[in-house]
């Protein structure tokens, strides 16, 4: 096309193609937009290399991330698909504060993440403590008419426990969970496990040997 027709041909209606040119883009958004969908999935937060000496006392166990793609992929997508994971490398004990942005959030290409609630996360960080509590071994029922207990014995005792140091420092016993003694005659051994009603606190051993002792009312 010469340079006087192609003047002649921008200057001509120039409104009337200025609306078609819209109307094109707005015809290729919605082709390329159709059959895209958002899903809103409850995305675990990670955490790694959390420093030495420290434990986590509060913070969030997921955040909500709104995900678009094509409804026939979105369908596919599992929870192992998306991952978010916050470093913990310079952390602070006590209050931290941490921005969440679609760069931090791991998923196939294929995706777009366009929301992220909440954007900025709270991980409160405590001084991590250990000490040592005795095992309260909890007895249910009773024993069979005619028998009464005549001794109780738990081995290991004590065991140690650690975990943030404000939680630790309410925790002076462990109890197991129940053993139910109802209509026995004679003395017995029972492996009890324990029962951790505290969150953040963790034991070196799982369960303990309890002991129970029987003999015949008086």
């Amino acid at each position: 096309m010469k340079k006087g027709k192609f003047n002649k041909f921008i200057t001509t209606n120039p409104w009337l193609k200025l609306i078609s040119l819209v109307l094109a883009i707005v015809l290729w958004l919605f082709v390329v937009s159709k059959g895209r969908t958002v899903v809103i999935m409850d995305v675990p937060v990670g955490l790694r290399n959390m420093p030495a000496g420290l434990e986590l006392v509060e913070g969030p166990e997921t955040i909500s991330v709104y995900v678009e793609g094509r409804e026939r992929l979105l369908k596919k997508l599992g929870k192992g698909d998306i991952r978010f994971v916050i470093d913990l490398n310079d952390v602070k004990e006590g209050d931290n504060l941490f921005s969440v942005s679609d760069a931090d959030i791991e998923l196939p290409k294929v995706f777009a993440v366009k929301k992220i609630l909440p954007g900025t996360i709270k991980l409160t960080v405590e001084e991590k403590a250990v000490k040592n509590v005795p095992v309260r071994p909890i007895i249910v029922g009773l024993p069979a008419n005619g028998y009464v207990v005549g001794g109780i014995r738990v081995s290991p005792g004590k065991i140690r426990i650690n975990g943030p140091k404000s939680v630790i420092a309410k925790v002076y016993s462990i109890k197991t969970e129940p053993i139910d003694i109802t209509g026995t005659t004679e003395s017995f051994r029972v492996s009890a496990a324990l029962n951790i009603s505290r969150e953040n606190v963790m034991t070196d051993v799982s369960e303990v040997e309890v002991r129970i002792t029987l003999g015949r009312a008086r």
